[in-house]
């Protein structure tokens, strides 16, 4: 059987990094893991082939090869899955969905022949029995959480790996939080499931291997959600690098009491972690309790993105604003709490109800849905009624990202977070960087209309970050794709 994995388009978001890629000279941020791992699960007799259209076009030759195509995705896809679908269709192809998007129970997947929700390792070997026998149903879904010890490695041969800017892992599944708005507790769990450390260490010596050399990013719920397992993780991590001489950089997603144990930030640091995103959501902490979002209050919101810069790792944060308990000064407060974290790359978006999650739930129980959700945060379109006056709320939104993405406060606050920054991990050059660098000189420092500050931001990294060339440009980069975004919002 010829398999044809197809992954959707991602629209134009703080996440699809557009704009920063351009410098790069790729087309997309991370390879679709997921399928990866999929076609890795799949009988070795069947021929497989990958189409993610974040990098190339889907070809009529390539469905004309396909015996069935096999798709998955996130909400925030759900356009470009619509289309694909319907395409494939036309082409008298069998299609079977899969992914986050499945879960969400969104319209866009109804035409497939073939739904599947839940995690492939339990599904999986009904699903290929019935597709070869030609006897599939229509819709497949498991309970239970597989234990990801039985994932195999994914099949990245088949990725156009040059034309990504970072490579993914995953070493677990979950989140033991209980976060209103989130969905990963709902689809994954709260009790997080790793993978051993060989696992990783194997799909580590397949990056190796293939020729990757640059960021990876773990693409973990909350990388350090079970602890325990994350600190048995790192010492192999770290003797890995330095067996390789540190072929990689290391970038995940975490929660903030990250800042409360120095053992674990310290193992972070030596195993090669750079970045980590966390969700500090809002400095009022009436919006924290709201959403029970109970691990950003233990300690001071401040103190602990800083104790983490300390530590030699970035703080890239999410913030959300739309909160019933937001007061009329919280445009303000979230712009000052920004400044003051100097946190750079700071993800702003407005609260949306995602399908299925406690939000959702208890606002429509409230009668205040107003539409599904599209899964982008970053878009000036609520789905629920909220406390504060819409249009308000739109415009402090909007004036957020303004000031926070103006190039004047964007690279002081880049200047005050390298100030902060601790000793960090050694980061391997790749010719991708230089190229980068280069356009970043000539585009930015040439050709933008924020060219002044741009040179200030530079002059004053070549006095006090001379050793850090590599960062200094990455966030310069970085600031550009978020000087896009803020620009095509107030044009919203």
């Amino acid at each position: 059987m010829k398999v044809l994995l197809v992954y959707p388009e991602f629209p134009d978001t703080f996440w699809s990094f557009k704009h920063a890629l351009r410098f790069l000279g790729k087309r997309s941020a991370f390879p679709p893991l997921g399928l990866l791992t999929v076609a890795a699960m799949l009988p070795e007799s069947w021929e497989k082939r990958l189409v993610d259209v974040n990098v190339r076009p889907l070809r009529d030759s390539d469905l004309d090869w396909a015996d069935v195509v096999f798709l998955s995705g996130m909400l925030v896809q759900a356009p470009s899955m619509q289309e694909l679908i319907a395409r494939a269709k036309a082409h008298g192809k069998r299609t079977v969905v899969g992914g986050p998007i499945v879960s969400s129970q969104d319209a866009s997947v109804a035409g497939a022949h073939h739904r599947v929700e839940g995690e492939a390792e339990e599904i999986l070997p009904e699903l290929i029995r019935d597709l070869e026998r030609g006897e599939a149903r229509p819709f497949y879904k498991r309970d239970m959480l597989p234990d990801p010890k039985t994932s195999p490695p994914p099949l990245l041969a088949l990725a156009e790996m040059n034309r990504y800017s970072s490579m993914a892992v995953q070493f677990s599944r979950g989140c033991p939080f209980t976060c209103e708005f989130c969905d990963i507790i709902e689809i994954y769990g709260r009790k997080p499931r790793s993978k051993t450390p060989g696992q990783i260490l194997a799909e580590f010596d397949q990056l190796h291997r293939l020729g990757w050399r640059g960021r990876v990013f773990l693409v973990d719920d909350n990388f350090i959600g079970n602890k325990k397992s994350v600190k048995a993780l790192l010492p192999s991590m770290a003797e890995w690098m330095r067996a390789h001489r540190s072929p990689f950089s290391f970038i995940t997603e975490a929660s903030l009491n990250l800042a409360e144990d120095d053992e674990l930030m310290s193992g972070m640091r030596k195993a090669g972690f750079t970045s980590v995103f966390l969700g500090i959501e809002t400095p009022v902490a009436e919006c924290l309790k709201e959403t029970t979002k109970f691990q950003n209050l233990r300690h001071d919101l401040l103190t602990s993105v800083r104790r983490i810069h300390a530590h030699g790792i970035e703080v890239m944060g999410g913030f959300i604003v739309g909160f019933d308990h937001d007061p009329p000064d919280v445009f303000d407060r979230q712009i000052q709490f920004i400044r003051e974290a100097a946190i750079p790359l700071s993800m702003v978006g407005l609260l949306t109800a995602l399908p299925n999650t406690q939000l959702w739930r208890r606002l429509k129980a409230e009668g205040r849905l107003l539409k599904q959700s599209i899964g982008n945060n970053t878009l000036a379109d609520l789905n629920f009624i909220p406390r504060m006056d819409s249009q308000k709320l739109l415009e402090g939104y909007r004036r957020i990202l303004q000031t926070v993405y103006s190039p004047r406060e964007y690279f002081e606050r880049a200047s005050a977070f390298m100030a902060q920054l601790g000793s960090s991990a050694r980061t391997p050059l790749v010719f991708a960087d230089l190229l980068a660098a280069v356009r970043s000189l000539c585009r930015q420092g040439l050709q933008s209309n924020y060219r002044t500050e741009y040179w200030k931001f530079l002059l004053r990294a070549a006095r006090q970050h001379r050793a850090r060339w590599g960062m200094v440009f990455t966030l310069a980069i970085m600031g550009h794709h978020c000087f896009e975004l803020a620009q095509a919002q107030e044009n919203s």
